[in-house]
């Protein structure tokens, strides 16, 4: 799939999924386009534009990769680097999502993949990954997969993310994050997550 085809599925996704119109749209503008096509992928099966999982297909750390931007994209930064961010906008459940956005994994300093479908070289951890773990009794939960191109120079250290216990995950403000540190959104992806005994 070309990145504008590519574009065009993820803004029908995100609409139909009532995220942008929606929780999402804080963070992605309405007339997002993505530069890079980022992929993720839980033990080798994708998580494309709201692929469903359960809880335990994601209990690993999952698998990134993004081809380069186009040059022109890059701003003259041809050894860009970027932030990858997954929080979760239905936290604690999608009825009551007081706890939004909940912070599962955040890496700074990843670099795009050399060749297709490689894993982005790897950066810097400042949030630990937190897999998705929705409550039995709840609605599936919409993961966002946010990727940001860097700044040149920016040096992010875990303290400028937030603290990893469970509680300091809660309430993370993605948009306000990056427009602190002069992050610009290059790529999207999202999925939907169950717990295990969710029936439906």
């Amino acid at each position: 799939m070309s990145l504008t085809d590519h574009a065009r599925a993820l803004t029908a996704s995100l609409a139909r999924a009532a995220l942008v119109p929606g929780p999402a749209a804080s963070l992605i503008p309405a007339h997002f386009t993505p530069t890079t096509r980022l992929a993720v992928a839980f033990a080798g099966r994708p998580a494309d534009l709201g692929t469903f999982f359960r809880a335990s297909e994601c209990a690993q750390v999952p698998r990134i990769w993004f081809p380069p931007e186009p040059e022109p994209e890059r701003e003259g930064d041809s050894d860009a680097s970027y932030t990858f961010i997954l929080a979760d906008p239905d936290a604690p459940t999608p009825d009551d999502p007081k706890f939004a956005f909940w912070r599962h994994y955040v890496v700074s300093g990843l670099k795009p993949s050399a060749g297709a479908e490689e894993a982005a070289v790897e950066g810097e951890v400042l949030t630990a990954y937190l897999g998705p773990g929705p409550k039995d009794d709840s609605k599936p939960h919409r993961y966002l997969f946010l990727l940001y191109r860097e700044p040149s120079g920016l040096a992010l250290a875990k303290e400028d993310v937030g603290g990893e216990e469970f509680v300091q995950r809660r309430s993370f403000r993605p948009a306000e994050f990056a427009a602190k540190h002069g992050l610009r959104l290059v790529g999207v992806n999202w999925m939907t997550c169950a717990g295990d005994g969710w029936s439906g």
